[in-house]
């Protein structure tokens, strides 16, 4: 099978990982690389010879041996060029968050399924072993019914200054709870504040509410003395604890819970179990260089991502609903369909 030739679209700071591991796959042929920084584009044609180095994107798209195109710009723009590129007849694969708003995100879908195109996005933690064994073991049933869940991404720096700690950290946690829950929850509500630069909240606070009462909450923050990569889930059979700060037992099972016993009174039907800890064998890898295999297999094969421009789109939806009530105080914002969203218009 002849590989596909990949370009990317932001090479600098986080674009050059991406840059990195299309270079080492020998599934595909690295042919391009654009970048508005002519400094950026040097250091990559030391390493990268034969890559075609642009400041121009549209020379990126109207080349013919360019075949997927991955964007890792700033998010302001993903709209625009993957618009641009899904036009030009290439697959593209965007960093996360996909757009900065629902209505971007899904005039991107509709023409992704239009023109046939693969549209992927960078949701990586989906690509992480140990998260990827984690939601093993949710959908096996041991955790039980998942009641809620608390997760924590919290560091000091890195301090964006063109996007708050809610656009910049929550899209990996809500990617997950989206895999979790498997449905959009009902109501979003967060609270945060701005201490370096106004209007750019450097904590955020996030609740999401589904059906049946399930809970998430998530601790966003790039003002913090210490780094943490935490998700604690509570089922009604077992728990789990994720911790990406760990080097081999990232994932720690808890056969502890709170059960009740018939035909008592409430105080004496209370039984807490306190049961073993059971810590699963994770094969790692690197989850970005499995992302971008991912995305060669979809050129490939002509198959929908694991990841892909829908999955990205929800992760949007609930992104702009979380800003909403970020703007007016923690108010709690309901999240409705899109097919609701479209009837009510």
């Amino acid at each position: 099978m002849k590989k596909p030739g990949i370009a990317v679209i932001g090479a600098g700071a986080w674009g050059k990982n991406i840059v990195r591991n299309f270079n080492i796959l020998p599934t595909c042929d690295l042919r391009a690389l654009c970048d508005t920084d002519p400094s950026v584009l040097a250091a990559h044609a030391a390493t990268i010879p034969n890559a075609v180095m642009t400041q121009n994107v549209d020379e990126v798209l109207s080349r013919d041996d360019v075949h997927g195109v991955a964007i890792a710009a700033q998010a302001v723009v993903h709209a625009d060029l993957a618009g641009k590129a899904l036009s030009a007849g290439k697959d593209v694969f965007v960093e996360k968050p996909l757009t900065l708003s629902t209505a971007d995100a899904l005039d991107l879908c509709r023409l992704a399924d239009e023109k046939g195109r693969v549209l992927m996005v960078g949701h990586l933690l989906l690509y992480h072993p140990a998260i990827l064994q984690m939601l093993d073991i949710i959908k096996s049933g041991e955790l039980g019914e998942i009641r809620y869940l608390t997760a924590q991404r919290v560091n000091l720096g890195t301090v964006r200054k063109d996007e708050n700690a809610l656009w910049s950290l929550a899209p990996h946690d809500l990617s997950i709870i989206g895999e979790i829950f498997n449905e959009l929850p009902v109501t979003v509500s967060a609270r945060g504040a701005a201490y370096l630069r106004p209007g750019v909240e450097d904590v955020v606070f996030l609740s999401l509410r589904f059906p049946n009462d399930h809970l998430a909450h998530v601790h966003l923050s790039w003002l913090d003395p210490h780094k943490e990569r935490r998700m604690t889930l509570v089922g009604s059979q077992k728990m789990l604890a994720f911790d990406d700060m760990q080097v081999q037992e990232k994932i720690r099972i808890y056969d502890k819970g709170v059960g009740t016993s018939a035909f008592v009174s409430y105080d004496e039907s209370l039984t807490v179990r306190n049961g073993d800890i059971w810590i699963p064998r994770i094969k790692m890898g690197e989850p970005l260089r499995t992302e971008c295999q991912e995305f060669i297999d979809c050129i490939n094969d002509r198959r929908t991502p694991k990841t892909d421009g829908w999955s990205g789109l929800r992760v949007v939806q609930l992104l702009e609903a979380a800003q909403t009530s970020l703007d007016r105080d923690g108010e709690p914002i309901t999240v409705n369909s899109l097919q609701e969203q479209e009837t009510a218009s």
